[in-house]
């Protein structure tokens, strides 16, 4: 299999990808990324992932991505798939504000790095679906006054700082609250509880990242007849929920069945969740058309 990667509209050899040492990704964290998931060769809500890239960059005045500019970066990881055989697959991609010395000599626009790349990607165990997942109340704080708070920027070390505690002690997620002791999202996921027969998530302004899965997980919800509601809620309503599980775009639909020592339910992923998980397998099947594969 053949390591390539997109950059700035090309497909090249991985060991041969380059990118300035003068890049503001580099220099300053000044960025945003996207992590997608392909299934059968395909991107599963793609043009979400675009759409939140481009409205996240406009947000924060980070760069313009007009639709020419989109579908470019489609058609160069459609390509990238398929030059790389990869079918399944997690596919990042990774937007710059681009080389700092155009900005510094005053140049109106510089140009944003464009770099995606693509690794081979296998479902989680079937035993996470089974037994569930623990998880470690996060002792760091989510706070609305960073304004970088909600987007996917380059600026992660946090995330990846409070998943490295979890994993330390066994457990494979993080859960982060607000300074006002509101439920927010996992390290690297947005959190759902399930509670008098609703599932509940933290609303954006909490703030939280509008995450594509978690968008998935609310419209599956809506469309089947099951109570969703984004609302805030406490400790309390994490630890004495019926079900809680967990949603990102590689993991998909993970059940949370601990909270550090705290069973949550029965220790079993339960009936909605299992629901759900289903109900996303098979958008993901329709979407993507692996049926007809």
């Amino acid at each position: 299999m053949r390591r390539l990667v997109y950059l700035n509209g090309e497909i090249v050899e991985a060991d041969a990808a380059l990118v300035s040492v003068f890049d503001s990704g580099l220099l300053h964290g000044a960025g945003l990324f996207e992590t997608m998931r392909a299934y059968g060769g395909v991107i599963f809500r793609q043009a979400d992932h675009l759409a939140r890239l481009k409205a996240s960059a406009e947000a924060l005045s980070m760069f313009s991505l007009d639709a020419a500019s989109t579908q470019a970066i489609a058609d160069g990881l459609a390509e990238m798939l398929r030059q790389s055989e990869l079918t399944d697959a997690r596919v990042r991609l990774t937007v710059t504000t681009g080389d700092v010395r155009q900005a510094e000599e005053g140049e109106a626009g510089p140009s944003p790095t464009v770099l995606a790349t693509a690794t081979h990607q296998d479902p989680l165990p079937a035993e996470t679906y089974e037994t569930g997942i623990t998880a470690l109340v996060s002792k760091h704080k989510q706070s609305r006054l960073d304004p970088t708070c909600g987007f996917k920027t380059l600026n992660y070390l946090s995330r990846l700082i409070s998943l490295r505690e979890a994993q330390a002690v066994g457990c494979a997620e993080a859960i982060w609250f607000t300074h006002e002791n509101l439920l927010a999202e996992g390290a690297i996921s947005n959190v759902f509880v399930v509670a008098d027969g609703a599932v509940k998530t933290p609303s954006i302004d909490t703030p939280v990242l509008p995450g594509v899965t978690r968008k998935v997980v609310i419209e599956l919800a809506a469309a089947n007849g099951i109570s969703i509601q984004e609302t805030p809620l406490t400790i309390n309503d994490l630890l004495d929920a019926a079900e809680v599980f967990m949603t990102n775009s590689v993991r998909e639909i993970v059940p949370v069945c601990r909270v550090e020592r705290r069973v949550i339910g029965d220790e079993k992923p339960g009936p909605i969740t299992r629901r759900l998980i289903e109900l996303y397998r098979r958008a993901v099947a329709e979407e993507c058309h692996l049926d007809a594969k």
